[in-house]
């Protein structure tokens, strides 16, 4: 896929010391954003439907507003954490009714490139920079501020968005031309898809074996075979403590949906993305849609029970 022109729309006026960041979206990642904003020091203002987001978002120093508009005037910069790509055309047509000219637009999720592309022209028309910048990172990273963004689109407006992203990231990347951090994305989440899988594959095996789980995951983290995902999702795994989502199965299978268009559209073989999309698949119609993707561990489990008499 060609990769499009970043926005050449200037901001207006020096936000070099920005103390007003709005969020719209407080679910897994947003809540956890803007819990470490606030810590960092920014005057943290956001809108989710859900009341009880809203309410988290006041118990830890931020301002829950009543509604999206409230957020978007009175915020010098906004960040976006949405649920889907409809909650996102409806979010930009409201910041393109009430942000002004010059404001920031860091959008967060993972959409597919082309419903960003949309949401970026329409608001370029009216003076606002939206940037595409995706994360890497679990909700459980998300709350110890261990994310890296994927920042893609206008340079300028990256460089003064990075004391936000700082206050919630460990790190930010600058990828490039806009939607160039949702093509680091998709490449980022189709190794988390097999990583997680093989972690879940690695544990099961130990487990049958007789070593103990808890000290495969020490002792494999810190090997050849480690992975983030067997730090992060193998405890979850030797716990069964999957219920605790921090990535949803059915939010990750949007995700799944993504990477698989563009690995069809690129002609590229995937033997391995294709291997681990039954186990997903099985995770749904085993129960587990709100559960955490740690709970693949339960469906290689159950795949293999020995057969009952």
């Amino acid at each position: 896929m060609s990769a499009t022109h970043s926005s050449s729309v200037a901001v207006a006026g020096s936000i070099a010391s920005i103390r007003k960041v709005g969020l719209l979206g407080l679910g897994i990642m947003g809540s956890a954003m803007s819990a470490n904003l606030v810590r960092a020091g920014f005057e943290v203002r956001g809108y989710d439907p859900v009341p009880v987001a809203g309410q988290a978002l006041s118990e830890c120093g931020g301002q829950s507003l009543g509604d999206a508009e409230s957020v978007i005037r009175d915020s010098e910069v906004l960040l976006l954490s949405l649920p889907g790509e409809a909650a996102l055309k409806q979010t930009v047509m409201l910041i393109a009714a009430h942000g002004l000219a010059g404001q920031i637009v860091a959008e967060t999720s993972t959409f597919s490139i082309e419903a960003k592309q949309v949401a970026h022209d329409l608001l370029a028309a009216r003076g606002i920079v939206m940037l595409d910048c995706p994360l890497s990172g679990t909700g459980a990273q998300a709350r110890t501020r261990d994310l890296a963004v994927y920042a893609s689109g206008d340079s300028d407006a990256i460089s003064r968005m990075s004391p936000v992203f700082d206050g919630f990231a460990r790190v930010t990347y600058p990828i490039g031309v806009f939607g160039n951090g949702m093509r680091m994305k998709l490449m980022a989440n189709l190794l988390v898809a097999i990583h997680n899988v093989s972690a879940a594959e690695a544990l099961l095996m130990g487990s049958r074996m007789g070593i103990d789980m808890e000290l495969a995951v020490k002792v494999l983290s810190d090997g050849a075979g480690g992975s983030r995902m067997l730090q992060v999702r193998g405890p979850m795994m030797v716990n069964q403590g999957w219920t605790d989502a921090t990535m949803k199965v059915q939010t990750w299978q949007k995700d799944m949906s993504l990477i698989a268009a563009e690995l069809a559209a690129a002609n590229v073989p995937a033997p391995l993305f294709n291997a681990c999309v039954p186990v997903y698949n099985a995770a749904m119609g085993m129960g587990h849609a709100k559960d955490d993707t740690a709970a693949v561990f339960d469906v290689l489990e159950r795949m293999s029970a020995p057969a009952r008499n």
